[in-house]
This record gives structure tokens, C-alpha cells and sequence, in this order.
């Protein structure tokens, strides 16, 4: 099982540690993975970016590719079915800071699959491995892919386009191993990672129920998978990734405070303020402040009072208000 220590190597990109942060659509864009980066999160994706977007110059889908030095190294994630356009959106993403490029086989969202992209890739192994070949061909970065276990639950459809994926040059494969009809229903069957980590040469990330430190550990223990990619779990707790890291160091996780979670919070604020605007951050903060207070004590109190925010002075004064009746109501020491 690896450690904290060892980290691991996709291509020529040497990565920290075993910890990874999954793309979310719609969730990791650039502030929310600073967050992960700074608890120590190996490597971070991004959101999923449209090539078609790239490509014909959407200027919010151009947003998408936006980085800093801060989270390096970055894998962009790109969806899409056309192997030219693939590249072209592969050689922009190189050029915007990506570190590495990820395509995407595991969406399952219908207008995705109505595009022929995602999961849709799945049932079309040579459309899969034409775009394998370009993107290959456009960028001089690792190239990664993220798929699901298939149409059906046995995972060889997973086995089938991971071996080809390795044939055409492809450096790592995560795998999400729900069928793309389960969503994220059912549980994952974490048999199908260490399937795959047998058949394949290239590293194997496992992703999916990782739902806390522990559960990552009992992923690597279980798969010997190279790296464990954590995604709604990390949503608003990114200390997960300092928890897993403790437990691959054999200390025990430190137990989170809850003025350290607002600490978290704040910064998840300015940093949005910073790469998104105020005035497009405090719409976007009305919902995502949300997450950081899950489980707290008068979360919905707080979720209430972030419904019209107007400015970053005004978000903060509300975080600063809901930090003092906490430590009104729970006591300094109160932590999870």
C-alpha cells in the first residue's frame, strides 16, 4: 500500500502523494481546488470543459481552464466526441497551465450522452481510441482518462477501453466502477480497481464512497490501486486529504475545530472574490457557503442568511456572526 511519502508518477509527472481530487461539474473550479491543494491534496481536476467550447470560443468555457501556480499540477478534464476538436482543446488546455489532460468516459448526463461523449464512449471503443490517438499526438503532457465500470456491471467494458487507452499512449486510468445507468446510486465495487490494477501496467487511481479518511485507506488496502481520488467528500472538507494523509503516515487525523472550518470558509471566499469577481462570486457563494456548514450547529440559520449576499464585506460580517454564535453555543473546543 503506498504512503503518504512514496507518491506516484503519471508519465513524467511526479505527484506528491496518493491523494486526488475528482472533477465535479459544475463544483471544482479553480477556488475550490486552491482548497484542496492547500490540505494537501496531490493532484486536483478540473471541472469537465466542453472542447466543442474551446474550440469555437466560448469565453465561460475559456474560464474553465483558469490556474495558478498554486494548484499545480493541474489535470483538465475535457469532454467531447470529435478526435480533432479533442486535440485542438487538449493543445489549448496545455497552453492555458494544464499539467496534465484528462478526457472524460464516465458522464452519464443525457445531453452528454446524447453528443456521443462521456460514457457514450464506452459503446464506441473506435471512436474512443481515435481520440486516444490525437489527443495523444496534440500535447507533450501526461494524457489520463476517467471512466466508469461500463453499460453493464461486470467491468469489462472498463478492462477493454483501459487496455486500449494503455495501447495508444494514455499514462493513467481512473476508474469510477458504477455502471453509467447507476449514477451515483448503489454502491461501488471496488473489485473492479484491483481487476484493473492487475491487467494494466500504467497507474490506476480508484475513485468512488470514499466518504472518509478510513475509507480511503481501506480502498488502497483492498485494490493496491496507485492513488485514491476523493469527490463529494471533499466538498466543503478538504481536510479529508490531511486525515487520509495522516492515516497513510500512521498518526492519527487531528480532529477539525469548527473555527477551523470557518477559517476554510473564508478563505474559500476571497479566494472566489479573487478569481471570479465579487459580484459573480457573491452569487455563487449563496449556495456553495452551504457546504462548509454542514453538520454544524444553526446551519440552516446560516444558510438563510447568505441568500442575498451583496459584497464580500457583507459575506464576511455573516461568517464572522455565525462563528460567534457558535462559539456561543458549542464551546471553543468544538470539533468533528
Amino acid at each position: 500500500m503506498p504512503t503518504a511519502r512514496a507518491g506516484f508518477q503519471i508519465g513524467a509527472l511526479n505527484v506528491a502523494n496518493p491523494t486526488v481530487l475528482a472533477p465535479l461539474a459544475g463544483i471544482t473550479n479553480l477556488p475550490l481546488r486552491l482548497l484542496a491543494k492547500d490540505f494537501g491534496c496531490g493532484l486536483v481536476y478540473s471541472e469537465m470543459v466542453s472542447a466543442y467550447g474551446l474550440f469555437y470560443g466560448s469565453t465561460k468555457t475559456r474560464s474553465l481552464l483558469d490556474t495558478c501556480e498554486r494548484e499545480a499540477p493541474l489535470n483538465i478534464q475535457l469532454f467531447g466526441s470529435d478526435p480533432a476538436i479533442m486535440a485542438d482543446a487538449a493543445a489549448m488546455a496545455v497552453e492555458a497551465g494544464a499539467g496534465a489532460v484528462d478526457i472524460n468516459l464516465g458522464c452519464s448526463v443525457r445531453k452528454i450522452l446524447k453528443s456521443g461523449s462521456g460514457s457514450a464512449l464506452m459503446k464506441d471503443p473506435d471512436r474512443a481510441e481515435a481520440i486516444f490517438k490525437a489527443v495523444r499526438k496534440a500535447i507533450d503532457v501526461p494524457l489520463t482518462i476517467k471512466l466508469r465500470s461500463g453499460w453493464d456491471p461486470s467491468g469489462r467494458e472498463a478492462e477493454n477501453v483501459a487496455m486500449l487507452a494503455q495501447d495508444c499512449g494514455v499514462d493513467a486510468v481512473a476508474l469510477h466502477p458504477r455502471t453509467a445507468r447507476q449514477g451515483f446510486s448503489g454502491r461501488a465495487d471496488w473489485s473492479l480497481i484491483a481487476r484493473l490494477k492487475k491487467l494494466l501496467t500504467i497507474p490506476v487511481i480508484g475513485n468512488g464512497d470514499i466518504n472518509s479518511a478510513q475509507d480511503a485507506l481501506e480502498m488502497l488496502r483492498q485494490t493496491g490501486c496507485d492513488a485514491v481520488m476523493v469527490g463529494r467528500a471533499a466538498v466543503g472538507n478538504p481536510f479529508i486529504f490531511t486525515q487520509i494523509l495522516a492515516l497513510l503516515e500512521g498518526r492519527s487525523p487531528q480532529k477539525v475545530e469548527f473555527h477551523q472550518r470557518i477559517d476554510v470558509m473564508r478563505q474559500y471566499v476571497q479566494d472566489s472574490v479573487r478569481y471570479l469577481g465579487e459580484k459573480t462570486a457573491c452569487f455563487v457563494l449563496r449556495s456553495r457557503l452551504c457546504w462548509f456548514v454542514k453538520g454544524l450547529p444553526m446551519a440552516g440559520y446560516f444558510r438563510r442568511s447568505i441568500r442575498h449576499l451583496e459584497s464580500e464585506k457583507h459575506v464576511l460580517e455573516l461568517i464572522a456572526a455565525y462563528e460567534q454564535q457558535l462559539a456561543q453555543a458549542t464551546g471553543e473546543g468544538a470539533g468533528f
